[in-house]
Parts: structure tokens; C-alpha cells; sequence
């Protein structure tokens, strides 16, 4: 028995040793903020975008058709000319405003400081995390549907819907367990086998529409059954269209990976990249273009050639409207070749957006102090995005459509503070015209995705849990990471340094100050109460330290100590986020300088401890000598290297 329970807990240790396994080196060295990858030819790069991107060809045309109906290609239409008139050139600016892939969310970061801009990143955090687990789940469960409906798949697959998707969506969760590294190549071959597949199948359906032009008839009956007023049609259409904006998907991606895009090596440099913004700007351009040709023309074959009862929960064009028309005309041979490159790419979207999950905790929550530090390592997040990932499977049953309106509520927000964000940084620029132009499209989306929100609701129900799981796990982990040093490095100019070097001839004496007028009077007044209340001989030099509060929604910064000279009196002067965390790191520079412990000195503060905890918190300050000391017990296990707080008064 006790063997057992010893053999349990080493393979328990044996576990966890493998999940946090993690090159940290690797992922925490200073210059991984300017870390260079591989370029690659832009058309190769919106391969790799449009792994998620035209991928939705798998399901798009039948979800707008069970939206739709025969309104289908007009409202098809309304979105085609909101995606090259609206989020293009949005995007097309975002390109310019973030060169090295930061995107919206970090523009809008930029644009909003303080905690209103945290806050917003971690709710666009949460729509986030519902666009790509969505995609995860929604391609996971379409790449399922492509398979039982195959013709040579064996019956007793047709009752295995969820099962099957969990399978694919459990593989996915072991390739990145493996290890998952750039894959430009395989999402070339993907992407341009898809796409020839695809433009084979609109060119068969087109020929058919052509040569049984009865279908047309059949259309324009079902079109004008209800009115025959081309206008009404034209409004019932717009009413419609936000129903089908999974079409949109792929612009956030296509600016994110703006760093692998190759440049032109006369013309770009670190700061400024105009090849590749350029090549960016066409990457746009060529896959909103692309994707605008498909989705209408599938949307008109699939609407015109496949009877309405398919599309339906249980049809055979249920979630595989290009395929069922594969099958039809060309044959299951033709038709199996198109369901295996459906259900690749399907597949893969859903490995682009893990890898953009994994890419995005550690990109912002590490650096607002909002995760934990198992949250840096890989393997921990691919088994919690897999969990998730089955859960939201399960309760949708694995149902493309159903699904349909939570991608299409997260691809809709991020769209729209996209389009909000390029309107600020017009407004800021005081460009009038602009700011009209995007105000306009602004609106345009803010109607798509609140009438998407009424329609479909289940997309903001499972963004808002995400939204408060993130927020929720992001305070309780800044609360319990606030007594970290949170200092990245500290740089000293020439005369702190020399007020350092003089004070190291004896004792280390510093009394921290809340800085007021700045005067003589001042620092004398200071000192006395300081030296009364320690009892410090009057002969034993001293130095002033004052941290001003810089942006407390910040969580570590880089400590710049200035020094200044006022009459006699010799002051250290630095901004950071957090004050006791500030002098505390200070402290501890000073010792490892000078070989010397240095002695800080403060005054007790009247008031609630819960309300200066809360201070501290959310505005960095709070009762500094209490917390400094924390701080300094967590960075400093021996207390005989410790550096002394004292309070008095």
C-alpha cells in the first residue's frame, strides 16, 4: 500500500514536472519584445491567415442560407461591400499604426491609458478567447460533419457527432502538448488546394444555373413570394446580413502576423516599415478580395442548386453546402478528395487559433500582473483551451449553425473596436474626413453587432462568462502577485550615483518623503521628525527618497533615480507604478551596489487598513511601510540580508 501511495505521487510529480516544462529562459530574456522571425513573401503569410479565414467556405454559404433564405446573395451582397469598404480599410490602417503586429486591442490600449484601458483589453480579452475557441469548436464540428456525410463513411458514424468532434479537437490538443511550430508550408499547400477546389465547384455550379435556367425562376419566385418591392427586399436584406458576418473573420489575424510579412530591405527599418506595410496592405487587399469573390458566388450556386429542406439540422448540406455540390456534379471521387481538403483546413483553422490563444495570455495578462506564472508555460493553457473547448462542444452538440452566432458576435466586436479605435486615433490626429468616414463605418458595425447580439444571443452569454473569468482570475492574480518587486531594472544618473557612493562610507540611512512644495523647509522639518522619532545621531548623514506615482494600472516598469540637490539636502527622486515596490527594489540595488544593507525610514499613517490596501491596489500607494516590508520578506528569504524598514511616530 505505501509503495502504491509513493509510486502515485512520483508519477504525479513526473506530471507536473512535464507540464511546466518550459524554455524560460528563452521566453523571459530582455530582448524577447524585439525577438525576429522568419519573413516570408506575403501571399505565403495570407496562407497562413487564411487557414481561419477562407476556411469558413466550409460553412458560410449554408448558415446564410438558413439566415437568409432566397435573400441569401443580396444579403451576401451587403456584407461583401462592408468587407471591402468598411473593415478593409480599417484595417489597412490598423497596418500602418501597429508595423510590427501589435493590432487593435494594443492601439486601443495605447489610446486609453490607466485602468479604463486595462479594463477594456480584458473585455476584448473575452470576446477574444470566444472568436477562437468558437473557431476551434465551430471548424472541429463542421470538419465532422464533412466526414460522416461522406458517402464512403461507414453508418454508425452518423450517431458519433460529438464524439468525432471531440476527437479532432482532443488531437489538436495533443499537437500543441507535442509542440507546434510556424507552419507557412502546410498552410500554402492547405489554402491553395482549398481554394482551386472551391473555384472548381463554383465553376460547376455556375454551368448549371447556365444550362437549366429554370433554378433562376425557381429563385426569383421564392424572392418575390412574399413582397415584390425590390426595396423592401433591399431593407429586409440589411436586417438580415449581420446574421451572416462570420464572413468577416480573418482581418484581426492578417494584421497580428504582420511581423512575418518580408519587406523590402532598402526601405524598412526597425521603427519604420514601409515595405512591409505595403506588402501587409496587399495581404489585406488580396484575401478580402478573394474571399469576397467566394462568398458570393457560393452563396448564389448553393442558393439557387441545393433545395432548402438540405441545409436544415439533419439535411445533407447541413454545415457542407460546397461539398454537397461536390458530390452532386462531380462525383464522390471528386466530392471525397474536396471533404478531406475541407476537413484539413477546417482542422488547421483550428490550430491557427489555438496558436493565437497561446500567443495572447502572455502578450497582456503577465504584463498587467493578470496571470499566474503557470500561465507563461504552453502545456497548462493547451489543456485548459482543450477543457473548454469540449465543454462549449458538448453543450452545443456539436451543431455548425448553432455555434454560428457566438463566432460571429466575437468576430463582429473585435471588428468594431477595431473600427473605434482607427476613428480615436483619427480624432487625436485632428483628421476631420477620416474621422467622419470611420465614424460612419463605426456605426455600421455597432448596428451589425448589436442586432447579431439580438438575434443570437448565446455569442454574448458565453463572451460575458469568458469576460468575467478573465476578469475575475486577472484581479485575484494582480492582488496576489502585488507583493512582487515588479521592477525590471533600475538605472541611476551621475549624481544619485554619486549620492549613493558618498553615503556608502557609512550607514545607509534614507527617509522616504511624499514630495510637496520641494523647499528647505521641507526636508528640515522632515528630518527632525524623523531623527526624534529613531533616535538617529544628528552627525550620521542621510538621503531623501521619493517615488512618484507614474501609471498604477501599470505592473512592472523600468526605475529611473535621479538625483537632485535642495540647499544641503540630497533627494532620490523616481516614477513607478507602485511605490512600496518601488523602494523596496531600491533597497535591495543599493545593498548589492554597496555591499552594504541600507536602512529606510518611514511614518505610520492614520486610517482603515482595508481602505489603504485598496489604495495600494489600484493607485500604488497606500501604507508604504507595511507593504514595503512584505515585499522585502518575499525578494529576500534571509533576514540578515534584509534591508531594514523603521517606523516611527
Amino acid at each position: 500500500m505505501a509503495k502504491s501511495i509513493v509510486s502515485t505521487k512520483r508519477l504525479s510529480r513526473q506530471f507536473i514536472h512535464w507540464l511546466l516544462e518550459e524554455d524560460r529562459r528563452e521566453k523571459e530574456r530582455p530582448h524577447r519584445k524585439q525577438e525576429i522571425h522568419r519573413q516570408h513573401p506575403w501571399w505565403q503569410v495570407m496562407c497562413l491567415t487564411g487557414v481561419d479565414y477562407f476556411s469558413t467556405l466550409g460553412y458560410q454559404p449554408g448558415i446564410a442560407a438558413l439566415a437568409a433564405g432566397a435573400l441569401s446573395p443580396l444579403a451576401t451582397l451587403i456584407l461583401v461591400l462592408l468587407t471591402l469598404f468598411g473593415a478593409l480599410p480599417i484595417y489597412r490602417r490598423i497596418a500602418a499604426e501597429s508595423p510590427h503586429g501589435e493590432g487593435s486591442i494594443a492601439m486601443l490600449e495605447r489610446l486609453l491609458p490607466w485602468w479604463q484601458g486595462k479594463l477594456l483589453v480584458l473585455c476584448l480579452l473575452g470576446f477574444v478567447a470566444t472568436d477562437f475557441i468558437i473557431t476551434i469548436t465551430l471548424s472541429a464540428a463542421d470538419a465532422t460533419a464533412h466526414i460522416i456525410e461522406n458517402p464512403l463513411a461507414p453508418n454508425w458514424l452518423h450517431n458519433q457527432t460529438i464524439e468525432i468532434t471531440l476527437v479532432l479537437v482532443a488531437l489538436l490538443g495533443a499537437v500543441f502538448l507535442k509542440g507546434f511550430r510556424e507552419a507557412i508550408g502546410i498552410a500554402v499547400v492547405l489554402v491553395g488546394v482549398y481554394l482551386v477546389l472551391n473555384f472548381i465547384v463554383v465553376g460547376v455550379g455556375v454551368y448549371q444555373i447556365l444550362t437549366h435556367p429554370g433554378v433562376i425562376a425557381n429563385w426569383q419566385t421564392a424572392l418575390f413570394a412574399s413582397h415584390s418591392n425590390p426595396l423592401i427586399l433591399i431593407g429586409i436584406a440589411l436586417l438580415i446580413f449581420p446574421k451572416l458576418a462570420l464572413g468577416l473573420s480573418g482581418f484581426e489575424t492578417g494584421v497580428t502576423v504582420m511581423g512575418l510579412v518580408k519587406g523590402s530591405s532598402s526601405e524598412d527599418t526597425q521603427e519604420h516599415s514601409k515595405g512591409r506595410l505595403r506588402n501587409t496592405r496587399k495581404l489585406l487587399t488580396n484575401a478580402a478580395v478573394i474571399m469576397s469573390f467566394f462568398l458570393l458566388t457560393t452563396s448564389f450556386i448553393t442558393t439557387l442548386l441545393i433545395p432548402a429542406a438540405e441545409f436544415a439540422s439533419g439535411g445533407k448540406a447541413n454545415g457542407r453546402a460546397l461539398a454537397y455540390l461536390a458530390h452532386l456534379y462531380l462525383g464522390n471521387g471528386f466530392g471525397t478528395i474536396y471533404d478531406l481538403s475541407t476537413i484539413s483546413i477546417l482542422w488547421f483553422a483550428g490550430a491557427s487559433a489555438m496558436a493565437g490563444l497561446l500567443n495572447i495570455v502572455p502578450r497582456y495578462l503577465p504584463r498587467y500582473g493578470m496571470a499566474p506564472n503557470w500561465a507563461r508555460v504552453t502545456r497548462p493553457l493547451v489543456l485548459v483551451y482543450t477543457v473548454i473547448a469540449f465543454v462549449v462542444t458538448i453543450i452545443f452538440r456539436a451543431n455548425v449553425e448553432a455555434q454560428g452566432g457566438a463566432y460571429a458576435t466575437g468576430v463582429l466586436v473585435l471588428i468594431t473596436s477595431a473600427a473605434f479605435a482607427v476613428t480615436l486615433s483619427a480624432h487625436r490626429h485632428r483628421q476631420k474626413r477620416a474621422k467622419l468616414v470611420f465614424g460612419i463605418i463605426t456605426l455600421l458595425f455597432i448596428y451589425t453587432t448589436v442586432v447579431n447580439i439580438i438575434e443570437r444571443p448565446e455569442g454574448i452569454r458565453i463572451a460575458g462568462f469568458f469576460i468575467g473569468a478573465i476578469i475575475f482570475t486577472s484581479l485575484v492574480s494582480r492582488v496576489w502577485r502585488s507583493t512582487e518587486l515588479r521592477t525590471e531594472r533600475i538605472e541611476v544618473d551621475e549624481l544619485a550615483g554619486q549620492f549613493l557612493a558618498e553615503e556608502s562610507q557609512g550607514a545607509i540611512r534614507l527617509i522616504a518623503n511624499r514630495l510637496n512644495k520641494g523647499d528647505v523647509l521641507e526636508y528640515f522639518m522632515k528630518e527632525k521628525e524623523v531623527r526624534e522619532d529613531n533616535h538617529i545621531p544628528p552627525n550620521d548623514p542621510i538621503l531623501f527618497l521619493e517615488i512618484k506615482v507614474s501609471d498604477a494600472s501599470e505592473f512592472a516598469d523600468v526605475i529611473k533615480v535621479k538625483g537632485v540637490q535642495v540647499g544641503d539636502y540630497r533627494i532620490l527622486r523616481a516614477e513607478s507604478a507602485a511605490v512600496p515596490n518601488a523602494i523596496a527594489a531600491l533597497l535591495l540595488y543599493i545593498r548589492d551596489q554597496t555591499n552594504k544593507i541600507p536602512h529606510a525610514y518611514f511614518g505610520w499613517v492614520e486610517g482603515n487598513p482595508i481602505q489603504y490596501l485598496l489604495r495600494f491596489i489600484l493607485f500604488g500607494e497606500g501604507d508604504i511601510a507595511v507593504v514595503t516590508r512584505e515585499v522585502l520578506r518575499r525578494a529576500e528569504k534571509n533576514p540578515n540580508k534584509r534591508p531594514g524598514v523603521h517606523v516611527g511616530g
